[in-house]
């Protein structure tokens, strides 16, 4: 007779595999309906019990809503692409390892490729149950995030991309403030007297740039003033190309705009090297701003931005994970870590910023 193994039990109930590992290892974080279920299909597949586990079945207690980090998961991998590409992903990483090694969690890296194609499968560290939990971090392939998102171990994702809705991801879903740190620059820039805006960034790369979007062309139409598609880039953007790119899109316009609100710092910085370049005044001709909180590149300095609490970032992600660990038929959340707006030259505010002149 074949052995029944957990993974065929979890799969004949639409569980995952450590939802049914930790009813028969004794662990909290099941709920007694489910523990019940989960025993009686495996005597219905006639699963051999681990010695003196008890199958009577136990009574619905009240649902905990509290997280409880005694008995964490051993190991806790974080996938990642490109991590070293940025200080901001080290920081948020470090952060996940500092209070998951305080918890007696082994951290596990898993670098991940930028692009995938469809003969493409998971490293096996992620898929044969050795895992008992994953933090996603800077994964925006579609594909990619499909094969994360179809494993049976609980998962907390930053970000995602548009193309891949958090409805879809089998997982939690932490992502930053964006909306209202955006409008708030945008109203800020109205109230100065500015008219005519754009905005540059992939709003289909990932889902926080869309947010960002969101929060701009939003601001835009409260106070009535149309938005030019033209004068914005909102398509894809090469990953080693930005410069390149951006420098061709502005050669291509028809006019400048009076702002430019960028998707993140990186793309804000790119974008300010091109105008000063071209002998255009930041922010007397136009203004422009960011996301992130780069420190990074020293323009970066009179840029005004969104700042992202990277630490908070990290600490919540391990917290998540642990949670969703412990208790996987919780249903899914999107989880949101408020930003702060940091108002400096490049908007035309100069009291946060340096002295001195581009």
């Amino acid at each position: 007779m074949k052995k029944i193994t957990l993974q065929k039990i979890a799969n004949s109930l639409g569980v995952s595999r450590t939802t049914v590992w930790k009813v028969f290892s004794g662990q909290e974080g099941v709920s007694a309906e489910l523990r019940n279920r989960i025993i009686n299909k495996a005597q219905e597949l006639n699963y051999i019990f681990p010695v003196n586990f008890d199958t009577s079945p136990v009574m619905e207690a009240s649902p905990a809503v509290s997280v409880s980090l005694e008995e964490p998961a051993a190991n806790i991998a974080v996938a990642v692409c490109r991590p070293e590409t940025s200080i901001f992903w080290m920081t948020i990483i470090h952060q996940i390892a500092k209070e998951l090694s305080q918890q007696g969690v082994n951290l596990v890296y898993t670098y991940l490729p930028s692009t995938v194609n469809s003969n493409y499968t998971l490293p096996a560290s992620l898929t044969n149950g050795s895992t008992h939990g994953i933090i996603i971090m800077n994964v925006y392939d579609t594909q990619l995030l499909r094969l994360l998102a179809a494993t049976p171990v609980p998962k907390v994702f930053l970000d995602t991309s548009t193309l891949v809705p958090p409805a879809e991801l089998n997982g939690d879903l932490i992502l930053t403030e964006n909306r209202t740190g955006i409008s708030a620059i945008t109203e800020h820039l109205i109230q100065k007297g500015r008219k005519s805006f754009a905005f540059i960034g992939d709003i289909n790369y990932a889902h926080s740039n869309y947010e960002r979007f969101e929060g701009f062309q939003n601001t835009l139409l409260r106070h009535g003033l149309s938005f030019n598609p033209k004068l914005s880039l909102t398509g894809a953007i090469g990953i080693d190309t930005y410069k390149e790119e951006i420098g061709a899109f502005l050669d291509s316009l028809p006019h400048l705009p009076e702002a430019f609100i960028c998707a993140n710092d990186y793309v804000a910085c790119i974008l300010m090297q091109l105008l000063l370049k071209r002998g255009i005044r930041i922010p007397e001709d136009i203004a422009l701003s960011g996301f992130d909180a780069n420190t990074e590149n020293p323009l970066a300095e009179n840029l005004t931005t969104v700042q992202v609490f990277n630490q908070n970032i990290g600490f919540r992600l391990a917290l998540q994970i642990l949670y969703r660990i412990k208790y996987p038929d919780v249903p899914h959340e999107i989880i949101y870590i408020t930003s702060k707006v940091i108002f400096r030259r490049s908007t035309g505010d100069f009291e946060n910023t340096p002295s001195e002149t581009w």
